[in-house]
């Protein structure tokens, strides 16, 4: 899996993840959703990968993972952009919008 970042998302994101070491995890979030194949995609930042996640290909030097389970609600290649105005993320891919409000949430000790 691959996301290319905007210069603007790559900016954000370092903002968000300030000084403290730490790995945007990109989430498919189905809590209150009905199912487990409806849901919205989301991130986190979290402290450390975990032995289920994956590793996300970036041109960026921001750390990217993935819940191997949660893989296949994605396609291989995606791109994200950030609002300008505020810390919502855009991720679409060639076949797809994923979501154009994505938030993100520093879930970090």
């Amino acid at each position: 899996m691959n996301i290319q970042l905007t210069p603007q998302a790559e900016l954000k994101l370092q903002d968000k993840l300030g000084d403290k070491p730490g790995a945007i995890r990109l989430i498919y979030d189905t809590e209150g959703c009905g199912c487990a194949v409806n849901g919205v995609p989301g991130l986190r930042i979290v402290d450390e990968p975990t032995p289920d996640d994956l590793a996300v290909e970036t041109d960026s030097p921001v750390t990217f993972i993935v819940n191997r389970k949660q893989a296949v609600f994605f396609e291989e290649k995606m791109k994200l952009d950030a609002d300008p105005a505020a810390y919502a993320f855009r991720l679409d891919s060639s076949g797809q919008h994923y979501g154009t409000n994505i938030q993100v949430v520093d879930t970090r000790a």
